[in-house]
Order: structure tokens, then C-alpha cells, then sequence
């Protein structure tokens, strides 16, 4: 009896949709050949291109260097979960947001301010928002890496400057120049601590004390001179100023 009533409120509805057509989910051609997404269909994009979001963050910003320098500067310490994997990735973060502000400013207002007022549209605001995020990764990516990845492409004599670079390509020859320059970096930040290490290490040596781990010893050493040279500061000023920031 419910599957009957449900049938009969039912079937009316269906039909006059069907022939009323959805007029939420419509693609309008405009004179030049492109096409206008209704607002239905530009949130299903925007909601789909959202799984993408981690991937572009890491591909697209700075975060890669930053997480991969905290991580071997955790290491060089000898500190395994102090700070918390959390933590570092909430100070990659919201260092990211710092250091991509003023492209992230950029792209507000030549591609979603106009957009929003109507004045792009979706595809030009896309297009729009591209050049600020590919002359940010252009300035840390280094032409032995593009050229690398464009032989691989097989694309050498078809690209005529970097600013027609397409992203298949620049993306990843960004993302090695990013680790590449994070374990420069990181190199740079484990000497001091090494140092401290092979010191306590020797100390216990010719002390008799072979069955004494240095680690033990060392860590403190190490935290205090991480403390007294204002280490956080220098990390962050750091990081930031291989930006350009």
C-alpha cells in the first residue's frame, strides 16, 4: 500500500521533470567558441577539483621544502616525535600561507575578484589565476630541472619560452627543485649537531665509557645549542628568505 501511494506521488513529479528539463545544469556556447558552466555545474567541478587539493598544495607551494627541512632538522636533534607530526605539519602550514600570500593576493585580483563580479569567466578566471602560480614556481625552479623533464616530455624545440611551459611539465621539475634545495638546506642545518654528536662521542671514548650511548649524552647538548642560538627564528627567517620573502 506505502509502495503504491509512494508511486502515485511519485510518477507525476518524475514526468514533469522530464519534460520540463533541468534548467539548473545547462552549458552555454558563447561566439568565440567557448562554453559557460550554469553555478550547478561549477560547484560539482569546484567540489571534484577539492580531492586534488592536497596534491596541488604540495606540488604548487612551498610546502614541500618546508616540511622536508623541519623533518631533517627533527632528525639532526634526535628528537623521534618532539615535535609531533601535527605540529610540524601545522607549522608548514600556516608558514606556506605566510610565504604564498602575496602570489595568493595576486591571484585574488586578476582571476576570483573579477570572477565573482562577473567580469571573467569560470575558464578566463582559471587561466587568470595560472600565471601568478606559474611565474611564483618559475622563480624556484631551476632550468636544469625544466630541461630535464621537457627531454623527457620529448618536447625540446616545441617550447618557445617558459611562460608556454605547460604545468605537466613544470610541476614536476618544480617539485625537484623544491627537494633538491631542501636537502641543501637540511645538509647545512645537521652539521652543527653532528659536530655535537662526534664531540660527546670522543669525549666518552677517551673517558672509558664505551658502553654509554653518546646519544644519550648529546641530546641535551644539542637542545641547549638549538636554544641559545634562537634556533626557531633562524629555521623560520630562514625558509622564508629562500623564497625571496
Amino acid at each position: 500500500m506505502r509502495f503504491l501511494l509512494f508511486l502515485v506521488l511519485f510518477l507525476p513529479s518524475l514526468s514533469w521533470g522530464e519534460a520540463a528539463g533541468l534548467p539548473a545544469v545547462t552549458v552555454v556556447t558563447n561566439a568565440d567558441g567557448s562554453q559557460d558552466y550554469t553555478v550547478s555545474l561549477q560547484i560539482l567541478f569546484i567540489m571534484t577539483a577539492l580531492t586534488l587539493l592536497p596534491a596541488a598544495l604540495m606540488m604548487m607551494t612551498s610546502f614541500t621544502r618546508i616540511i622536508v627541512v623541519l623533518a631533517i632538522l627533527r632528525q639532526a636533534i634526535g628528537l623521534q616525535q618532539t615535535p609531533s607530526n601535527q605540529i610540524m605539519l601545522g607549522m608548514a602550514l600556516f608558514l606556506t600561507l605566510f610565504i604564498m600570500t602575496p602570489t595568493l593576493n595576486k591571484v585574488n585580483e586578476v582571476a576570483l575578484q573579477p570572477y565573482l563580479n562577473e567580469e571573467l569567466t569560470s575558464v578566463q578566471a582559471v587561466e587568470a589565476a595560472a600565471t601568478p602560480m606559474r611565474d611564483f614556481m618559475l622563480a624556484q625552479t631551476r632550468e636544469d630541472d625544466i630541461s630535464l623533464f621537457v627531454k623527457l616530455a620529448g618536447r625540446e624545440g616545441t617550447i618557445e619560452s617558459m611562460e608556454t611551459l605547460p604545468f605537466t611539465i613544470l610541476m614536476p621539475a618544480f617539485v625537484t627543485s623544491e627537494l633538491k634545495t631542501a636537502f641543501q638546506i637540511g645538509f647545512m642545518i645537521f652539521i652543527p649537531f653532528l659536530i655535537v654528536d662526534m664531540v660527546v662521542a670522543s669525549v666518552l671514548m677517551a673517558m672509558g665509557m664505551m658502553m654509554l650511548s653518546p646519544v644519550i649524552i648529546s641530546l641535551p647538548f644539542k637542545i641547549m645549542l638549538f636554544v641559545m642560538v634562537d634556533g626557531w627564528a633562524m629555521i623560520m627567517g630562514t625558509l622564508a628568505a629562500s623564497f625571496g620573502i
